[in-house]
Formats: C-alpha cells, sequence, structure tokens
C-alpha cells in the first residue's frame, strides 16, 4: 500500500495509505496537562459532591457550576480570545470534555453550552452575533441550547415542519414545537432550525425572552436526570433579522457541522466516563472479598478489567489521533467548520465507538460491583442507565454507521479519495498467486500485518457494495453498517499500533503494557472484521466470487493466535495497581 506522509491531512486517506505517526495523549504538552488537571479538579471539588442535588432538578445549582466553569476558562476552548474566549486547540478541548465526563448529567449540560451553542456561533455567527452573545456564553452568565429535532423528525432532520416566514421589516415569524432540547427548561439562548416559507431550511439566534417562546415540561428520563430536557414551543415567536444564523436555506450547513463537532466532543466525553467507570470498578475489586481474598485477585475479574481498559485504549488512541489531524488542519489557517468537515467520516466512527465502548464499560462495571451494582447505593447503576442515551445522541448509531461508508463512497465518485484506483488495485492482488510477507523482527510485527489485512477487507467490501449495487448503494442497509463496523475496527486497531509502536519507540513509560493493550485492541477487531466481512460477502456474491473473497478474506486475516490471557492480565495488574485506567495522564 502507498505511504500517506502526515503532511497529507485527508479525511479518510488512512484507509489507504500507511501513516508512520499519530498524535496521541503521550504527546501532550505541559500546558495541555495543567488544562488536564483544572478540569479534573473543578469536577472533583465542584461537580461531582454535588450530583444528588442536580439530579433534584437544582438548575440554579446547573447554572452557576456552568459560570464557575466559565470562570476557570473551561466553556470558553473554542471561542476567540477577541470574543471573550482562550482559544485553545482541539487537544485542550477533548482533555476537558474527558475530565466532564465524570459525570454524565453535567457534561450534558456543559456539551450542549460548548458544542451546540457556542461552536454554531462561532463557526457560523456574523461579527456583530458573536459580540453580542460568545462572550456571555463563555463566561457562562448565560447558557445556550441546541433545537433541531421535532416529534416526527429526529433522524430525519431536514424533515422539520417548523416554519418561519419573513415580515417587510426582515424580521422572521417562528411557529413549531422542538423535542429533546438538553438545558430546555433554564437556557436563555436556543439554535433553533427552521424551514422559511416551508422550504428553506434555516438557522436562528431566539432568545427565551422573545414573545411566543416557551418551554414544555420536563421529560422524564431513563437516565441524566440532572440535566434539563425539555421541549421548546414557538407560537408566533419573532426574532429579529439579526437572528438569522449563516444564510438562508444554508441551515443544513450549520446543523450537520454542527453535529460533526458534537459528535467529536461525545467521544471524549465517553472516554472520560469509562475511565471513571474503570477506577470504580478498580477500587471495588480490590475492596470487595469474596472466599477470603479481594475479587480483583480472580482471573474472570481481571479479564474484565484488562478488556474494559484494551477497549478505551483502542477508543482513546482514534480520538487523539483525529484530534492531532484537526489541530493540523486549523494550524495551516483552515476554518474549525471546514476542519471538522473533512474529518467528519471519522467523528461518526468516533461516535459510535466510543459510546458503544462506553456502554460495555460500565455494564462490566456493574457486574463487578455484583449485587451491589444493582442498586442505588453505589453510583454504577447511575452511570449504567446515564450511558445509554450515548447512541442516540448526536444522531443514532445506526445513522452514523450508514454515514461512514457513505460518504467514503461519496468522496470516492467526486475524485475526492482516491478509493477506486485503491480498489482495483486490490483486485489485480486478488489474481496474482499469493506471496509470504518477509519476516520483521520488529516489535508487533504481526499485529503490523493483521491491521494491514484488515484496511484490505475494508477496501474490498466498500468497493465490492460500490460495484454491486451502485446507485442503489443507499438502500443496502445492512451491508452498509457491517462496512463501517469494519472500517471503524480497522481505524481503532491501526490508530492503537501506532500509539504503541510510538511509545516503544519514544521509550515511553509502560511502553510494554501498550503494547498488550495494542494486541488485544488489534486480535479482537480481527475476529470482528472477519465476521462481518463474512456476512457482507455472502449477501453480495456468490459461487467463484465469493470463494475468491472468501480466500483473499483468508489471506489478509491470517494470524498465529496471540497470548491475549497474558495481555488483560498485564492491563489488569497495571488497573488494580493504579486505581484508575492504566494509561492515565494525571
Amino acid at each position: 500500500m502507498a505511504t500517506q506522509a502526515l503532511t497529507d491531512i485527508q479525511g479518510g486517506i488512512w484507509l489507504i495509505g500507511e501513516t508512520t505517526e499519530v498524535f496521541s495523549p503521550e504527546r501532550l504538552s505541559e500546558h495541555h496537562r495543567m488544562i488536564s488537571a483544572t478540569a479534573h479538579e473543578f469536577m472533583t471539588n465542584e461537580v461531582v459532591p454535588n450530583i444528588d442535588r442536580l439530579e433534584q432538578k437544582d438548575w440554579t445549582l446547573a447554572r452557576e457550576l456552568v459560570a464557575k466553569a466559565g470562570a476557570l476558562g473551561l466553556v470558553g476552548t473554542d471561542v476567540p480570545e477577541a470574543f471573550g474566549g482562550v482559544d485553545l486547540d482541539k487537544a485542550a478541548s477533548i482533555l476537558v470534555g474527558e475530565a466532564v465526563g465524570r459525570s454524565a448529567s453535567f457534561a450534558t449540560t456543559f456539551g450542549a453550552e460548548t458544542g451546540l451553542a457556542i461552536f454554531p456561533l462561532v463557526s457560523f455567527g456574523t461579527d456583530a452575533q458573536k459580540q453580542q452573545y460568545l462572550p456571555r456564553l463563555a463566561s457562562g452568565e448565560i447558557v445556550g441550547a441546541y433545537a433541531l429535532s421535532e416529534s416526527g423528525s429526529g433522524s430525519d432532520a431536514m424533515a422539520a415542519r417548523a416554519r418561519a416566514v419573513q415580515q417587510p421589516d426582515g424580521s422572521f415569524v417562528l411557529n413549531g414545537e422542538k423535542m429533546w432540547i438538553t438545558n430546555g427548561g433554564f437556557a436563555d439562548l436556543f439554535i433553533v432550525f427552521a424551514k422559511v416559507d416551508g422550504e428553506h431550511f434555516s438557522a436562528f439566534i431566539v432568545e427565551r425572552d422573545f414573545p411566543g417562546v416557551a418551554s414544555g415540561k420536563e421529560e422524564h428520563k431513563m437516565g441524566l436526570h440532572g440535566s434539563s430536557t425539555t421541549p421548546l414551543m414557538l407560537l408566533d415567536a419573532r426574532v429579529p433579522a439579526g437572528g438569522l444564523l449563516g444564510e438562508i436555506g444554508k441551515g443544513h450547513r450549520v446543523a450537520l457541522n454542527t453535529l460533526n463537532y458534537g459528535r467529536f466532543k461525545l467521544a471524549a466525553m465517553c472516554s472520560g466516563g469509562a475511565k471513571m467507570g474503570i477506577a470504580e470498578a478498580a477500587a471495588y475489586a480490590n475492596t470487595r472479598k469474596q472466599f477470603d481474598q479481594p475479587i480483583a485477585s480472580f482471573g474472570a475479574i481481571q479479564h474484565k478489567l484488562g478488556e474494559m481498559t484494551a477497549r478505551v485504549y483502542g477508543v482513546e488512541s482514534a480520538l487523539y489521533r483525529t484530534c492531532g489531524l484537526i489541530d493540523t488542519l486549523l494550524a495551516d489557517s483552515h476554518h474549525l467548520a471546514g476542519a471538522l468537515e473533512e474529518f467528519a467520516i471519522e467523528a461518526s466512527m468516533l461516535k459510535v465507538a466510543a459510546s458503544e465502548m462506553l456502554d460495555y464499560v460500565l455494564d462490566e462495571n456493574v457486574q463487578i460491583h455484583g449485587g451491589n451494582g444493582f442498586v442505588k447505593d453505589y453510583p454504577a447503576e447511575r452511570h449504567y442507565r446515564d450511558a445509554r442515551v450515548n447512541r442516540i445522541f448526536e444522531g443514532t448509531n445506526e445513522i452514523n454507521r450508514l454515514l461512514v461508508p457513505g460518504m467514503l463512497a461519496r468522496r470516492a465518485v467526486k475524485g475526492a479519495l482516491p478509493l477506486i484506483a485503491a480498489a482495483k488495485a486490490l483486485q489485480e492482488e486478488l489474481l496474482a498467486p499469493p506471496s509470504l510477507p518477509p519476516l520483521s523482527p520488529e516489535a508487533l510485527a504481526a499485529e503490523r500485518a493483521l491491521v494491514t489485512g484488515m484496511k484490505k477487507t475494508a477496501l474490498a467490501i466498500l468497493g465490492t457494495a460500490m460495484q454491486t449495487y451502485g446507485e442503489k448503494l443507499a438502500d443496502q442497509q445492512e451491508v452498509l453498517s457491517f462496512a463501517s463496523d469494519i472500517i471503524t475496527d480497522a481505524f481503532l486497531a491501526e490508530s492503537s499500533l501506532l500509539r504503541a509502536r510510538q511509545a516503544s519507540t519514544d521509550d515511553a513509560p509502560r511502553a510494554a503494557l501498550h503494547e498488550a493493550a495494542a494486541r488485544v485492541v488489534i486480535y479482537t477487531a480481527a475476529s470482528r472484521v472477519e465476521a462481518s466481512a463474512k456476512e457482507a460477502l455472502a449477501a453480495m456474491a456468490q459461487g467463484d466470487m465469493l470463494r475468491t473473497l472468501l480466500a483473499a478474506l483468508r489471506r489478509w486475516l491470517k494470524s498465529v493466535p496471540a497470548d491475549l490471557v497474558r495481555a488483560r492480565r498485564g492491563l489488569a495488574a497495571e488497573t488494580i495497581a493504579r486505581r484508575k485506567y492504566a494509561f492515565e495522564i494525571h
């Protein structure tokens, strides 16, 4: 496969290239680590002790906490200094997101403020709009919300029925009802989407005290009891001409790019929540005794802790890799929305992988707690309920799974990504006699070969699907979902491999543990890739073609089994000893 230089910053290009270097948590600066420490200290001292009060719907407290975070600069990380922010890189935003992920309810409140209200204003607002709203949002003086969904248009957001009618003086009158609005009960400002004249999907800045704006009753939710979720009613709500965000008919750009960033930030919060869950599980396993010994000494518990750690490692590696790519584009004077649009594929993969990883980790946290995990005396029960919505937030995981191969295919057809040429080259490779790869003494050489095989598998599945279904590819949702899972597994596996190899090269602390984590990530991913690929190929091919493709699959994913029991035990031992995620930076 071709070699991709680090300067070739392009979403999706990793699939057909060989990346040699990535950004990782081990390469964070001292300034980054100070930001992380500040955010964690804020959560430890201000938020965690008040979770019960938040769950009693104390919205005055919620606002106070947002303001305290604002005073520390944690809210304004993405806001330019000219508009009251601290204008940090995206690595800093990720670190803050991971820290606030320790409290799912507050993370939801915080995320709506920073990702869903601030981001659209930073990216699409006029200077006058930025000056009017951003300083107060960044300080936490006012709280924002995002109003896109409706009862009949959740995943299909462009089917919104809310209407806006422009008046002779340039103002707008909005009518409609928005659903599931985070911060809906106390937000001062809403980013609202409606169709001008019932046709032109547009974005608006709507203040709570505008006439005709009202919030409905709090939703009774499965989890996130400490965050406000209400409908938003617009009854002849009058919005001044200056309240139009962006251009009439261009609201989809605001909505989709905001969701891109929301997915990216949600992955960070899920990563932080999972690390918190691992710390709780390790602490409990150390103190809970059965048969006269701590349950942490049992192999079954060590397996769980090791697997939990490896799954976080995979997501974390891909998250920071993507963060580094976005920051590189931004350093080259790219606009934030444009940089996020470039990596929309990676954002969707991260959202799915992180939310499902968090569910796994918190489910195992409950299991390690046993009966205590099922009662409200321990926080494991609350974490479990709170995490479930992440697979629905920011576009359901089903929608995001369809987006990944769909965006890759569209970029390939437009010539933005040379995927078609790469797929043809792969077909020629299939017709050539098999060759044995050269033996390599380098660390993780077998894992590197597996990662290459996973990427070839992903390319083959996507190429076969495009060739088989053509313009009707979008109708084949099962095949697209299999393709998405394969692509995502390959991305996390390669990210873990590159991070572990860098740790070894840089002589980083716990380099051997990095290798163990990468090994678990890669071999378990390869098993899933093989299973998904077989199902996808069986749906698309038959006869000689199917046999040829299955033979290629066996060739690409052929490996000698690795001792993952030993690898997980090593990860578990470090986690148990430290009573927190083995690769925690603070």
